[in-house]
């Protein structure tokens, strides 16, 4: 794998009927599923992010094992991921953080000094023991998808989507920047122009400032306006190799269906992207306690199925999730669409076990729904399309 150098949108947006270039798939078109592999592993049956962290729930493993207790890893679809070597982590983070993570989880402490340069022991990104092996596997993850879409497969990897890790320290719960390595793969593999889409409910931010020197890569992000990293501002065009769309809280099921096919998929062509990554995090949904967005799952399976259609090449990461009911059933129900999966109307109560057993801090008891524990597909969340939403798609599509 190659480290990272430096056409734009706007410098050189290749027309449709370009000499010599395939036209784009139709998103909506009916087509046979392409084959599908899922990324995982066991670490992260590990317990993580010690006590009263909003991560501190657990996420994978109940993917896993919801999918398992449906029968949706039948043959060979299941892919072990490995950790990834310091010397491959080296290719986008600096060696010095590498080896301060490494030697903060073998001693399981963090001196001050660390703690202030390397943002790592802190209440935003704790410590706790395995933490090293943990991140990096999610990078081996991501590199390893990033490989089986190269043929042809679209690979989830749920565990992915940490977007907000830096070259040289950790930031908003993210150790290292596994979407930065699955683009590197698709690069280092020749795909000369890749798409990377944010779905998660915070800005892309890492992952666009990584390759904002990048001509091959372009970067979109939808997410939810005033919060946290507060960056990715609808005139942030990272010089060109950018577009942002930060939306109102209450952003529904309407407006996204709008925003995909008038912005995203739009761009993406006007892009020529070859390849795509995606993070499609769960905390855009309307039931989870950490953001204001108001999304049902069946509008993001809709909205990354388009994005997939529409790339022979595709790797779908994970992300961003605060309510263990929804980001179980969320990617759950994300992978049954990708791989071509009937999803039960209600439950069998083997898999409706596997949920009623999650637990979490920032959800009252009082406020769980029966449907939480008896079904995949939330209730639709349609709405009206907002003003705002039209403007800020109006304004990305301009050059």
């Amino acid at each position: 794998m190659t480290k990272m150098t430096g056409t734009r949108l706007d410098q050189n947006p290749a027309p449709a009927n370009a000499p010599g270039r395939k036209s784009p798939r139709n998103p909506v078109a009916s087509e046979t599923a392409r084959p599908a592999v899922f990324v995982g592993s066991e670490i992260y049956r590990q317990a993580s992010f010690g006590r009263n962290h909003p991560l501190a729930i657990p996420r994978i493993a109940t993917v896993m094992d919801l999918c398992d207790s449906l029968g949706w890893f039948d043959g060979n679809v299941f892919q072990h991921s490995s950790q990834a070597d310091p010397e491959t982590l080296a290719m986008f983070h600096d060696p010095d953080y590498i080896e301060a993570l490494r030697s903060a989880d073998n001693s399981g402490c963090v001196s001050r000094s660390m703690r202030k340069q390397y943002r790592i022991g802190t209440m935003e990104n704790p410590l706790f023991p395995g933490v090293f092996q943990r991140a990096a596997t999610a990078v081996g993850g991501s590199i390893l998808a990033a490989e089986c879409s190269l043929s042809g497969k679209i690979a989830f990897h749920p565990s992915g989507g940490t977007h907000h890790g830096r070259p040289g320290r950790a930031s908003g719960f993210c150790y290292f920047n596994d979407p930065v390595f699955a683009i590197l793969t698709l690069l280092d593999q020749g795909m000369d122009r890749v798409l990377y889409v944010d779905l998660d409910a915070h800005h892309g931010d890492a992952v666009q400032d990584a390759f904002a020197a990048e001509a091959r890569v372009f970067t979109i992000s939808i997410h939810e306006q005033g919060r946290w990293p507060y960056s990715g501002a609808v005139d942030d065009r990272a010089q060109g190799a950018a577009r942002n769309l930060p939306v109102p809280k209450g952003f529904n099921d309407t407006e996204l269906a709008f925003v995909i096919d008038e912005a995203v998929l739009p761009l993406a062509q006007r892009f020529a992207a070859k390849a795509l990554v995606i993070t499609c995090g769960a905390d855009a949904l309307h039931d989870d306690p950490l953001s204001g967005l108001s999304l049902s799952n069946g509008a993001l399976w809709t909205a990354v199925e388009k994005l997939t259609q529409a790339s022979d090449y595709s790797v779908v990461l994970g992300g961003g999730g605060y309510n263990p009911w929804s980001v179980a059933r969320c990617w759950s129900g994300l992978w049954a669409r990708l791989v071509g999966q009937k999803i039960p109307d209600r439950l069998s109560g083997q898999s409706q076990q596997i949920l009623n057993t999650l637990e979490c801090d920032l959800v009252d008891d009082d406020e769980r729904c029966d449907e939480w524990l008896t079904s995949i597909t939330d209730r639709p969340r349609a709405g009206t399309l907002r003003k705002q939403v039209c403007q800020t798609v109006a304004s990305v599509l301009t050059n």
